[in-house]
């Protein structure tokens, strides 16, 4: 990250430096059942441990899954091509100097159970997105879940309807879960932000930021054994980082302690379906994680 973005957003979100810590090692092979396509190794780059305090960097490369295994599953090779709302914009949106949320969450948000937080959400002002927003979207799922999907932010039909994914991409992410014995209602799925931005735009770093206690609070409710990042946007904003995806997936990251696997989003499959084999070994990564 750019020194200069990187005070940027350690000054809003009020922490001072970056704290390394040392990492460990990750098993280099899956399972027989969950065995994957050999997949090209990912340069290595920092990644980062977010912690309640300060986030932390902790990389850790990933071997080459072993030749000669499975192909990936059909992923509903029937869904309809990509012509929804939901496309996001590439490029990083920039907070002015001194701009910050003009109404930051309450700091009980720590303290709340799920209705309280479900209530908090609902009418949150934190940002400026709650005036155009249609519906919330708070999050869906078991709320004990080993497995915490993340995806970036609502779309249109997220914002009617205030669920998260149930576009095109959730219904190829609902496969993706299936072709991992996984149904929907078995995984909790949530957003790095509860409002929809304009325009589908990326989250100016002051949403992200207000946004975040909500998710955090969300993650130390579920407890989940394992959490899944889906598209740029997501891995970026949780884990505090630059990186493309194609650099952060294969790679050991850990958000409260919890690992994370990156994987690329299902809008981004379905208009690059050629990377769904590199999507198929990421998720074959975290079946392993929920097993450990």
């Amino acid at each position: 990250m750019e020194k200069a973005r990187q005070r940027e957003y350690l000054e809003v979100m009020g922490i001072q430096d970056w704290v390394s810590r040392d990492a460990a090692p990750l098993e280099a092979s899956l399972d027989a059942v969950v065995s994957a396509d050999p997949g090209e190794a990912q340069a290595k780059a920092p990644e980062i441990e977010s912690t309640s305090a300060e986030p932390s960097i902790k990389p850790t490369p990933v071997s080459e899954a072993p030749a000669g295994q499975p192909d990936m599953p059909p992923w509903m090779e029937d869904v309809p091509p990509l012509v929804d709302d939901f496309a996001p914009m590439e490029g990083d949106d920039v907070m002015p100097p001194g701009l910050e949320p003009a109404h930051q969450p309450r700091n009980d948000v720590a303290r709340l159970d799920w209705p309280q937080l479900e209530h908090r959400v609902a009418g949150c002002e934190a940002c400026e997105l709650h005036a155009s927003r249609t519906n919330t979207v708070f999050g869906v799922g078991n709320r004990s879940a080993d497995l915490l999907v993340i995806g970036e932010a609502p779309g249109v039909d997220e914002d009617r309807q205030g669920e998260p994914f149930v576009g095109r991409a959730g219904q190829l992410l609902n496969a993706m879960l299936k072709a991992i014995g996984l149904q929907r209602d078995e995984v909790y799925i949530a957003n790095i932000l509860k409002c929809r931005p304009p325009g589908n735009r990326d989250p100016r770093i002051e949403e992200a930021v207000a946004c975040e206690p909500y998710l955090k609070r969300q993650v130390a409710l579920i407890q989940p054994k394992a959490i899944m990042c889906v598209g740029r946007v997501a891995a970026q904003n949780l884990l505090k980082s630059e990186e493309a995806v194609g650099r952060m997936r294969g790679r050991e990251f850990h958000y409260d302690g919890i690992p994370v696997v990156v994987t690329y989003h299902p809008a981004y499959l379905l208009r690059s379906p050629d990377q769904k084999g590199k999507s198929w070994q990421d998720l074959q990564a975290a079946v392993k994680k929920l097993r450990l």
